[in-house]
């Protein structure tokens, strides 16, 4: 898996300037390169003005794990005008652990420093940090507070949004993973740009995103749809 994570991040370096829009490439394919979301969404926060573009994706997952090079090269030259939210996903009971791990991380503040090295424990060292004291012991080793993290992973509010999780996956009419939605109106993922080889095309990919959020942007209701 290192190798297939080094060569996912050489590729998203290859595409950073592709990510700006500045490129001249057909438009996406509707039913193809990306479906509609029905019915629409409203945002996930409050109104912002921003066009918002929701990574809908599973600690569990070894495409999602694949695309995070991809979507970081992307989100540093994204458009100004973007916010994007991560959503975990729930297909069945047994999502569930590593969705309130996810939670559990935000509730203590760690998320952000620690959410490459939930997916690199899972994909890399094949650590369940979906079982609470494997969780426990891969976040003492780095100096997490257990304590609050342990009560964070059984409290009531990791429950509410961890069901939340579930109801907004079936709500977006997410079936597979990872998938990004944009304004509550389009979906993609790499999964729908390929090569003639059947490998993902991450420039492609990088190319349908920007124009989705240009099409949302342009809609009829603009950025607050």
């Amino acid at each position: 898996m290192i190798g297939k994570w080094m060569v996912a991040a050489l590729s998203a370096l290859a595409f950073v300037t592709a990510a700006t829009g500045a490129y001249g490439a057909s438009a996406p394919v509707k039913d193809k390169e990306y479906t509609l979301v029905e019915p629409a969404q409203p945002p996930l926060e409050p109104a912002s003005g921003k066009v918002e573009v929701i990574e809908f994706f599973y600690y569990g997952c070894p495409h999602c794990y694949n695309l995070q090079p991809a979507l970081k090269a992307w989100l540093k030259a994204a458009p100004k005008d973007v916010e994007f939210r991560r959503m975990p996903t729930i297909f069945r009971e047994s999502w569930v652990p590593l969705t309130r791990t996810y939670y559990a991380l935000e509730a203590i503040g760690a998320l952000d420093k620690f959410h490459d090295e939930v997916f690199s424990a899972v994909h890399q060292q094949n650590v369940n940090l979906g079982d609470r004291k494997l969780l426990l012991d891969w976040a003492g080793r780095r100096g997490i507070d257990t304590r609050k993290l342990g009560e964070a992973y059984d409290s009531f509010a990791v429950q509410t949004k961890t069901q939340r999780s579930l109801q907004l996956t079936r709500a977006y009419g997410i079936t597979g993973t990872p998938s990004i939605v944009v304004a509550g109106r389009y979906m993609t993922g790499p999964s729908m740009t390929l090569n003639a080889d059947n490998s993902i095309n991450y420039q492609r990919f990088t190319q349908v995103l920007n124009d989705l959020v240009a099409m949302a942007r342009n809609a009829p209701g603009g950025k607050k749809s």
